[in-house]
């Protein structure tokens, strides 16, 4: 089982500008994404996601030219020993922490996969899970600033296929962000359950006025306020109601998650398995959150791969909360690149994938069709 060949493939397509969908961080102009494959001296190949960082061409550089590097010729089962020399020789010093984060993460699901291919096990099996029902929110880059009556109008196909909860983007502005979460939540009632997400587009003081109006509206949380490294603006709008504040899909690996779970003002957490450091990584995160009975809601990337992931995860964690859906209504990733990675029921649950590994059947063509578009992918 020893891995002979890394291989990162950093892959892009435009948004025509009909489909473009705009929220705190900008509108979307193209999509991204960085798959990995891994391949043994048995003919095995295993796949993986690397978040892009809104950097693709970065991060597959860096698998293709480093990472590579130092671990062909290991033993692809050896997940926690091939994580710690990557740790000990790249993650942990020469200033590339988060890069190195997202590009570590890809090959550790690449290596996942194999181990449950080469067994015959589902990765659910494998994490010690079972093929239990995770219930499922409608994300994704969707639900974004338009008209409040259109946003409803956007979320009714969603709450038609099955979803019981919804999250819509805020951050714009707190009249707008209000006005759009009051339309949603009178057009579903009271039972919709109702999450937010800022994409750090929110001042202090915008936290501190639109708190109000999630708590009236009964809110499950708002995530991402602010940046990741803003610690003191947390702690300051954790004391403004009773709305919980979400953040971990921009925290990277057990040693930033420690931080946030010892300061206690994020209680929902959400490390994305393609960024936080891969499976192996957010094994960990999971087990130290469940010591302080907090819940692991993964942040889902761009491809089939992670969503899968994702729902494996949940469904072998003792904590696990939502997956998040991406219903965008532009992601080739989704719904091109590979099989179909979850199936939403009426009762608002998906469940793990029953192939062996993660699952997900990858089209390498479809990858060489579409070359990496460096540049930004949000304006």
């Amino acid at each position: 089982m020893k891995i002979v060949d890394v291989k990162a493939y950093p892959t892009s397509y435009r948004v025509p500008k009909e489909l473009q969908v705009s929220l705190g961080i900008g509108t979307m102009t193209k999509r991204d994404c960085v798959m990995v494959k891994v391949t043994t001296e048995d003919g095995i190949v295993g796949w993986g996601e690397s978040h892009h960082a809104r950097s693709p061409g970065s991060i597959g550089h860096l698998i293709n030219t480093t990472l590579k590097g130092f671990v062909v010729g290991m033993d692809a089962t050896d997940t926690v020993g091939i994580w710690a020399k990557i740790y000990k020789f790249q993650l942990g010093s020469h200033g590339m922490g988060a890069a190195t984060a997202m590009a570590m993460s890809g090959l550790d699901q690449a290596l996942w996969d194999i181990k449950g291919k080469a067994v015959g096990w589902p990765l659910y099996r494998l994490l010690g899970g079972s093929n239990r029902p995770v219930p499922a929110y409608a994300g994704g880059i969707s639900l974004g600033y338009q008209e409040p009556e259109s946003l409803a109008d956007e979320a009714g196909p969603m709450v038609a296929a099955g979803y019981k909860a919804l999250k819509l983007r805020v951050g714009d502005s707190v009249k707008n962000d209000i006005a759009r979460m009051t339309a949603v939540r009178k057009r579903f009632g009271d039972d919709m359950v109702l999450l937010t997400d800022a994409n750090t587009g929110y001042t202090v003081e915008d936290v501190r006025r639109v708190m109000p109006a999630m708590d009236e509206l009964g809110i499950a949380w708002l995530e991402e306020p602010f940046p990741a490294h803003d610690h003191r603006s947390y702690a300051m709008a954790k004391g403004w109601g009773v709305t919980p504040l979400a953040a971990g899909e921009n925290h990277y690996t057990r040693f930033e998650f420690h931080r946030i779970i010892e300061d206690g003002n994020i209680t929902i957490l959400q490390p994305d398995l393609s960024k936080s450091g891969g499976i192996t990584e957010v094994q960990r995160i999971a087990a130290a959150a469940s010591m302080w009975k907090l819940p692991i809601h993964p942040h889902s990337s761009m491809t089939g791969i992670n969503h899968a992931v994702s729902i494996h995860f949940l469904a072998s964690i003792d904590n696990g909360g939502y997956f998040e859906a991406d219903l965008s209504v532009a992601n080739k990733f989704r719904d091109e690149l590979g099989s179909a990675p979850w199936e939403i029921g009426k009762d608002g649950n998906v469940r793990p994938l029953d192939k062996p590994g993660i699952g997900v059947e990858i089209d390498e063509q479809f990858l060489i069709a579409h070359p990496v578009i460096e540049g930004p992918g949000y304006v």
